[in-house]
């Protein structure tokens, strides 16, 4: 079948696919993949009420052995990436695809049907693993390779880098820490029909910008490679042999699985963090203050980052970068229930976490091209699938441990009720009391008042650990990694040499 054809047909980076294929082209899916990051978790404690499902140990397993399924198709569509030959590229095809993909799936995860709480978790369970394990593995795998594959030339790759950062950090952050905290979660609350409405609008809108992403992008890597390149076939076990016979390539990995540790966790507890040990629940101020003042630096990096990577490389500045993102969450940690003193502590944390946030990638294509320059090699499918792996896998398992923590600390979820009467002869007759004055609550527009309970003081120390704790650690350990990442230091005589090994073989 022949695919659409790309509309650049530039040989160098031009400015439409900078601004169409790299930041506005991907906005769509990494909005909803950034909500879902936030708030799905959210939905299954609060609207579903699946905390307690099992002995509260199903929010505990399900996501860990649903990202073993992630897992190996990842690794299935790692090969199957490697193993492509179309006009489009190798990954782009797989972006076209993925486009209907992710709306279908991230519709079905919130149109959970009622009924008993096993028709609960069999829904739960099918529609989870049809959107991260095959719709999402699809557009993030591809997605993720447009960066490494779009041109050898450093500084265009750096660029589109942080274009395609600035997708996931702005537009996604100010949906997020904006809209949602101040306007959206006070008026769905815990309704389940509000709930559904807003995802389908969301997951319809990644719809035409995926597809924006294909016809805007193009795979100058894919493209100059020679006749013997195109008949290269490694067997998986090679591919993975090979990857992993190189030192950067296992530091990158190694750096990557600490860091989506740290960052897994404190998304999963930001909503938990502002509703109940920094704020009020959905009291419309806190977490946009957490996250608007606390990002502030990431609008200010999209200027300052790359002209400080170019003077002092990559790998230098993103590591003095993580002393000073732990030394921001360490003066959170400190006073976590002070807004003035976190929101400092945010806003030093975010400026050592620029770096990080805008050239990773552009440094995981220099590990590529340094492998395929010492291997012979290009296996940007394989290594791409163990670097999903992590991500996927991560998010599962932090999902499980911090599921199961709360249910441990003994969490209560919050209620909607018909009136503020209902409201107090529920807490009355089940020996709770509500996190404020119940006189203080305002009805939603259709009468109903969503009541949020105050927690045991193990929640709060488990919900602050997760947020602003574990990533004081964390730091330390990705800079302690970055000492040994050096591979900028040749990466440019290595990118002639293999065009002249290229040019030699055509």
């Amino acid at each position: 079948m022949k695919l659409p054809a790309s509309l650049v047909h530039s040989d160098t980076v031009t400015k439409k696919e900078k601004w169409l294929g790299y930041l506005l082209g991907p906005a769509g899916a990494l909005l909803l993949n950034a909500v879902l990051s936030t708030y799905l978790n959210v939905y299954y404690t609060d609207v579903l009420g699946l905390t307690g499902l099992w002995g509260g140990m199903f929010l505990t397993i399900f996501p860990i052995v649903s990202k073993v399924i992630d897992a190996i198709t990842n690794i299935a569509m790692g090969q199957i990436i490697d193993r492509t030959r179309t006009k489009e590229g190798k990954a782009r095809p797989w972006l076209l695809l993925s486009a209907p993909l992710v709306t279908i799936t991230a519709i079905l995860l919130f149109t959970v049907p009622e009924g008993s709480d096993t028709v609960k978790a069999i829904w739960v369970m099918i529609s989870y693993n049809l959107f991260y394990s095959f719709a999402y593995t699809i557009f993030n795998m591809s997605h993720n390779l447009m960066v490494p594959l779009s041109t050898r030339n450093s500084t265009d790759r750096g660029g589109l880098s942080v274009f395609n950062q600035i997708t996931t950090i702005m537009m996604s952050g100010i949906l997020v820490a904006l809209v949602f905290p101040m306007v959206i979660m006070p008026v769905i609350g815990v309704d389940k029909s509000k709930w559904i409405t807003l995802m389908s609008i969301l997951a319809i809108l990644a719809l035409p910008l995926t597809l924006l992403e294909y016809f805007f992008t193009k795979e100058r890597v894919t493209e100059e490679a020679s006749q013997e390149d195109e008949k290269q076939t490694l067997t998986f076990r090679q591919q993975m042999k090979t990857i992993f016979s190189d030192k950067y390539m296992v530091l990158m990995y190694v750096y990557f699985l600490v860091y989506t540790i740290g960052v897994t966790l404190k998304n999963l507890s930001l909503v938990y963090y502002c509703n109940y040990v920094l704020g009020t629940y959905n009291d419309g101020i806190t977490q946009m203050l957490v996250s608007v003042i606390g990002g502030i630096p990431m609008g200010i990096g999209i200027f300052a980052v790359w002209p400080l990577a170019k003077k002092f490389g990559k790998r230098n500045v993103t590591l003095v970068g993580f002393l000073l993102y732990s030394f921001g969450s360490l003066i959170c940690w400190l006073f976590p229930t002070n807004l003035g003193i976190v929101l400092t502590g945010q806003f030093i944390k975010n400026i050592g976490g620029l770096p990080c946030a805008y050239v990773f990638m552009a440094l995981f294509a220099d590990c590529l091209d340094h492998l395929e320059w010492s291997r012979r090699i290009r296996a940007d499918g394989a290594a791409m699938s163990i670097y999903n792996i992590i991500a996927v896998a991560m998010v599962g398992i932090m999902t499980g441990v911090f599921n199961w923590m709360l249910s441990l600390a003994g969490y209560i979820k919050p209620e909607a009720f018909q009136s503020i009467a209902d409201a107090g002869a529920y807490l009355s007759a089940n020996g709770l009391n509500a996190q404020v004055a119940l006189d203080t609550l305002k009805a939603a527009a259709d009468g109903t008042v969503t009541v949020a309970m105050q927690q045991p003081q193990n929640v709060y120390w488990v919900i602050s650990f997760a947020f602003v704790g574990l990533e004081v650690f964390t730091g330390i350990i990705l800079a302690v990694i970055l000492k040994f990442v050096d591979v900028e230091k040749n990466i440019a005589k290595e990118q002639e040499e293999i065009q002249a090994r290229k040019e030699r073989e055509a």
